[in-house]
């Protein structure tokens, strides 16, 4: 095993005893805050950032700016500083592990996470990025190993504020944006090198909401044009071609953020969460009289037909015997009428085609205008 030459030494305060991770960009360590006799997690980035003074005042810049942010579901920031050309920045120690080795478990052990832990860990960590956009804040890189897991299963995100400061390395590039992000979960503007807001996070959290529900990422790829292309110009796959097992307003939410057009998917990462939760309320809600129950037992082969099989004018919902079956709304459980476009209560748009963004009746299976499969 490779020496490090930190561990026992000591950077501000900090005693540095272990090793706990390692990303591409820093490595992470157990140490002992002397003065105040507490653990606490210390990031340190490799030497040659250091000698970089413009990157060192961006990094400084960035950390302060991190250090505002109070939340439960965002590491704590501590402390920032350089010593002996070691860039580092001190956090709270979280030590449940990592978001990443909970679905590395399951998938060793055949199995997924049970719907109401997903539903509930993504609620937190978009109330998180809620918050944080509120703040001016946008993360830039939302993946498992950056969400860690408390003793408590509480998910917190961390390395806010990283992927920006980095950025400032990759000018010099020939994509503006490339390694800005980790490839599998960035939104199509990132992978163009464009300009972020809030709604790159909400994709990536889409990504990971994907990942959490079939076992892996929508787009698979050796390298980052590949993963690049894809993310620009293809469809995600239907998540109930993979897991059959999902709920369909789960695969709603998902296919929702993973919009390619940002003005198509979750505006906020608050709309998202409220999404989430009045998923996991109509999965425990009983169907009146049996009248939606064909909403929840959708044959799930359904989700792999070939969208042009048939003409769009043939694909009514007298096709499949549903004209007299009734649909609840996403938003508030109203049950619409099939030939309905928004729900008659709260007006909310009701089966919305997720690739050319047609508004289709709540009973078609798919869209009139491309003959996508639609996820409801």
């Amino acid at each position: 095993m490779q020496r490090d030459d930190l561990i026992g030494t000591t950077l501000g305060n900090y005693r540095i005893l272990e090793a706990i991770g390692q990303g591409g960009m820093a490595r992470v360590y157990r140490a002992h805050q002397e003065n105040l006799g507490r653990d606490v997690a210390v990031k340190v980035l490799p030497p040659w950032y250091a000698n970089d003074r413009s990157f060192v005042e961006r990094f400084n810049l960035e950390a302060r700016l991190i250090a505002r942010l109070s939340h439960p579901n965002i590491v704590t920031v501590h402390d920032a500083s350089e010593q002996n050309g070691h860039l580092y920045i001190v956090m709270q120690l979280v030590d449940g592990g990592t978001l990443k080795q909970r679905l590395d478990q399951f998938q060793r052990e055949g199995r997924m996470i049970d719907t109401a832990e997903v539903v509930s860990i993504f609620t937190q960590l978009a109330d998180a990025l809620t918050y944080a956009h509120e703040q001016g804040v946008i993360h830039r890189d939302i993946k498992p190993v950056n969400v860690l897991m408390d003793r408590a299963s509480r998910p917190i995100l961390s390395d806010f504020g990283i992927a920006k400061v980095l950025a400032s390395k990759q000018l010099n590039l020939t994509r503006p944006g490339a390694g800005v992000g980790t490839p599998e979960y960035m939104s199509p503007e990132q992978c163009q090198g464009g300009a972020v807001d809030g709604r790159a996070d909400i994709y990536a959290l889409g990504v990971m909401l994907f990942e959490a529900q079939t076992g892996r990422t929508p787009f698979l790829g050796d390298n980052y044009p590949a993963l690049a292309h894809s993310h620009i110009y293809e469809r995600p796959p239907q998540p109930r071609t993979i897991n059959p097992n999902i709920h369909p307003a789960i695969e709603h939410i998902i296919l929702t953020a993973l919009m390619k057009n940002p003005q198509q998917r979750y505006q906020t990462a608050h709309g998202m969460a409220e999404a989430l939760q009045q998923a996991l309320a109509s999965m425990r809600t009983p169907s009146p009289m049996g009248m939606i129950g064909s909403y929840y037992r959708q044959p799930t082969q359904s989700a792999a037909l070939p969208p042009f099989t048939t003409s769009p004018t043939q694909r009514s919902p007298s096709m499949d015997g549903r004209q007299n079956v009734l649909f609840p709304c996403f938003n508030c459980h109203h049950l619409n009428r099939p030939q309905m476009r928004y729900c008659v209560r709260c007006g909310y748009l009701l089966n919305q085609c997720t690739v050319c963004g047609e508004r289709n009746p709540v009973g078609n299976r798919f869209c009139t205008k491309c003959g996508q499969v639609l996820a409801v």
